[in-house]
């Protein structure tokens, strides 16, 4: 049975390898993959220069958006994105310490986000809608995950079809 679902083209799970454009996705070495929550972006990092840089791509298109508030703050690590990829959120190196910061590609705008002091941020993870994040923090060796709140710093990023209060579905 799992001879013939990987003949298929079918992992174990059902999964199916979507194939890019030819060249589109490049043949660059890539890591730590984050898709936008439609599908359509895709941020990945790649090596450039010894040191490791967010390439954010259409991948309809094999397009690689420019992301200019961000070339001056390598390396970067822990790419992620809302819903249309209008937020992208990753760690930047400020100095010896890293920097979690949100790009708003709407604003052009790089937005810092203040931690608490002491905590040193791992990873991340941005809710699609961009109203929160959770953050990997590093605080006198012990690793821990807490949430903020970004609802009073952007606006949301919502999938088609749904309200920004009161949950459900726009009935026309």
């Amino acid at each position: 049975m799992a001879l013939v679902l990987l003949l298929a083209g079918c992992g174990p799970l059902g999964l199916r390898r979507q194939p890019a454009p030819p060249g589109a996705l490049g043949a660059e070495n890539r890591e730590q993959p984050a898709l936008s929550g439609d599908g359509r972006l895709l941020a990945s990092l790649v090596e450039r220069g010894g040191r490791s840089t967010v390439l954010l791509q259409d991948r309809r298109s094999g397009q690689v958006l420019p992301l200019p508030h961000l070339r001056d703050h390598q390396p970067h690590s822990a790419p992620s994105l809302s819903w249309t990829g209008r937020y992208l959120a990753l760690l930047i190196q400020q100095g010896p310490h890293r920097q979690a910061v949100l790009q708003d590609r709407a604003s052009g705008r790089l937005l810092p986000l203040m931690l608490p002091a002491g905590r040193e941020p791992q990873r991340l993870s941005l809710a699609a809608d961009g109203r929160r994040i959770a953050i990997e923090l590093l605080d006198d060796g012990q690793r821990r995950v807490e949430l903020f709140d970004l609802s009073g710093l952007l606006e949301p990023d919502l999938a088609p079809g749904l309200r920004q209060s009161g949950g459900g579905e726009v009935l026309p």
